[in-house]
């Protein structure tokens, strides 16, 4: 294997010059470019990207943490900083956390460890504590998803508590007052924000509903299913449903199908997210819209601006929910 001082022999220059050229330096003229470029070609010399980075200070990557990148949610958040990265000639490396405290704090440590420029967190297990004392020690490190009030300038979340009561609220505008709720079992703020928002929503119209009306399970479609079966074991009058997120929404949907329950002639859903598989599910899913891809996007911006010393304006830290209209719901009269 060809090393540097292969390379500066071939080339007629001195390693110096060689290094110069890998690093782009300033310094290096254009001939010695062009020499030690067609050396390396000639020679299929690699540079060492470590060694670069101690150089440089900068391994040109950007660093992502997500629960796990199989979830199309989470893939959609990796990709918009991927489109960010690409902008500024940097690449991503990511971590999977799993909602899990040891796998989080194992994958943020790899990611220093591999001095990355920046870094965009999805962190639900780490302690605010914690994840304040990652961000003293990485200034390009910005929160995604939660809401550290220490942290806030760094932080771009989603008002979850608002997503569900406009969702809640929606079925309540169209008539509806025995509203169940599919929870997620995870236990994350976003969870409990949610079950929040639609209490508040029940409250302020004076909707009276007891505690049967809550089912959790996993916040996939597995876990919807099995909130659904349950919901309908307790024989509770239910006009709507408001899911945790979209794929439990279409669990709850395959189990009112299975059951003969027509959607939405006689219950309604209301799912969160608005992700892919509510436009193709039957009926297609009214939904809350998580601007997920806007705010990815805007936190990797964050994050390579504080990297580099030059915070940019954060016009929008706390994104606003917004309802889709699809098929899912029907006005009773």
């Amino acid at each position: 294997m060809a090393t540097i001082k292969d390379v500066a022999k071939e080339a007629g220059v001195s390693v110096a010059t060689v290094s110069r050229v890998i690093n782009k330096s300033p310094k290096a003229s254009k001939s010695s470019i062009a020499a030690v470029t067609q050396a390396m070609s000639k020679l299929g010399y690699r540079p060492n990207a470590a060694a670069r980075a101690l150089v440089s200070q900068s391994t040109n990557t950007v660093g992502v943490l997500v629960g796990d990148v199989s979830d199309p949610f989470f893939g959609t958040l990796v990709k918009a900083v991927d489109n960010v990265a690409h902008e500024h000639g940097k690449h991503i490396l990511v971590g999977n956390g799993y909602h899990s405290l040891e796998d989080e704090r194992r994958a943020i440590e790899l990611l220093i460890n591999n001095r990355c420029d920046a870094l965009v967190i999805h962190s639900k297990a780490l302690s605010d504590e914690e994840l304040q004392g990652y961000a003293k020690e990485v200034k390009g490190m910005v929160i995604i998803n939660r809401h550290i009030p220490a942290l806030a300038e760094r932080c771009i979340s989603l008002d979850n508590h608002k997503g569900a009561y406009l969702a809640t609220e929606y079925l309540i505008r169209n008539g509806h007052k025995h509203i169940a709720c599919i929870a997620s079992s995870h236990q994350i703020e976003d969870s409990g924000q949610r079950i929040e928002g639609y209490l508040a929503a029940l409250k302020d119209h004076k909707i009276d509903l007891s505690k049967a009306y809550i089912e959790y399970g996993e916040p996939n479609s597995d876990g919807g299913e099995i909130a659904m079966t349950n919901l309908l074991t307790k024989s509770l009058a239910i006009t709507g449903v408001v899911a945790y997120n979209d794929y439990m929404a279409a669990g709850a949907l395959s189990v009112l199908d299975e059951n003969g329950i027509a959607v939405p002639q006689q219950v309604s859903m209301m799912g969160f997210d608005d992700g892919l598989i509510a436009r193709y599910v039957h009926p297609r899913l009214t939904t809350v819209r998580y601007p997920i891809q806007m705010m990815a996007e805007k936190a990797a911006r964050l994050a390579l601006a504080l990297a580099k010393g030059e915070p940019e304006e954060s016009d929008t830290i706390i994104f606003s929910p917004t309802v889709v209209r699809r098929n899912s719901v029907e006005r009773l009269s």
